[in-house]
């Protein structure tokens, strides 16, 4: 999928990519619709991030779920 350009699906892809590489517990919580495409950039980076990694530590998870709940509308 190429995620070089803005936009709502692209968005929406890389969210639940997030939530299923974290296993996030309170995946139901974060919803693509939180965010705002102004913060796309930020959101393709983190999602680099956790899909490049093999495994992240529980700081690691942290630190990037806090980055996200920032990133929310």
């Amino acid at each position: 999928m190429d995620l070089s350009s803005p936009s709502q699906s692209n968005l929406e892809y890389m969210i639940e990519g997030i939530k299923t590489k974290l296993k996030m517990a309170s995946a139901a919580a974060m919803q693509a619709s939180s965010f705002s495409l102004n913060r796309y950039e930020d959101i393709h980076d983190i999602y680099e991030v956790v899909m490049d990694s093999d495994r992240l530590s529980i700081a690691q998870v942290e630190a990037l779920v806090s980055e996200l709940g920032q990133l929310r509308k």
